[in-house]
């Protein structure tokens, strides 16, 4: 793979110029992501990217893992109220009350649906039949922001009780995990994923 700093590469304008979203760009977005962990980790991420931009949260990235116990969906469902406390004062995170409730109500959604369908990777993949969608965008306009699909994987992560999964964000999170290719044709990542 190239250089995540190599400036002449063609990639998609979104990323702009901060190595850190380039880097995220380069080696993360768009690649497919079947690790129970980091599928509940991009899931957290997503959702509290709601109101901010991407870049914040993935400046805060590491605070996240630290603060919620490497997003091991165990851990995370034993957090009572003392420990939402002690995140409501955790500056390496966005500090919102229902943010972070979300992420232990929805630890707990992730043990349901991994007793129930063996895996969050397996019920989260089932949605594009375990096979990446790999779309022809040639510009960011004609990128949506939800598709039926994202609607439909809306509903039934709600219908499984997880939060903070509107069909905005589900369709960011089947770009981020690799079950969606929105790079655009133009991207040197493109074919890459």
């Amino acid at each position: 793979m190239a250089d995540s700093l190599d400036q002449t590469l063609v990639r998609c304008p979104w990323c702009g110029s901060d190595p850190l979203y380039i880097s995220y760009h380069d080696h993360e977005w768009g690649v497919p992501l079947h690790d129970e962990h980091r599928l509940f980790e991009m899931l957290t991420l997503e959702g509290a990217q709601a109101g901010l931009s991407w870049l914040t949260v993935l400046r805060k990235r590491e605070g996240y893992r630290r603060a919620f116990a490497g997003f091991d969906p165990q851990l995370v469902a034993a957090f009572d109220e003392r420990d939402v406390a002690r995140l409501l004062a955790d500056t390496g995170i966005v500090r919102n009350r229902l943010k972070i409730a979300s992420t232990v109500s929805n630890a707990r959604a992730v043990l349901e649906v991994q007793a129930r369908y063996g895996s969050l990777d397996s019920f989260l993949w089932r949605f594009v039949e375990g096979v990446p969608i790999r779309n022809s965008w040639r510009s960011m306009a004609e990128i949506p922001a939800s598709t039926p699909l994202s609607d439909h994987m809306s509903r039934e992560l709600k219908r499984h009780g997880f939060r903070f999964v509107g069909s905005t964000i589900c369709y960011a999170y089947m770009q981020a995990t690799g079950m969606v290719n929105d790079h655009l044709t133009g991207c040197f990542r493109y074919d890459g994923c």
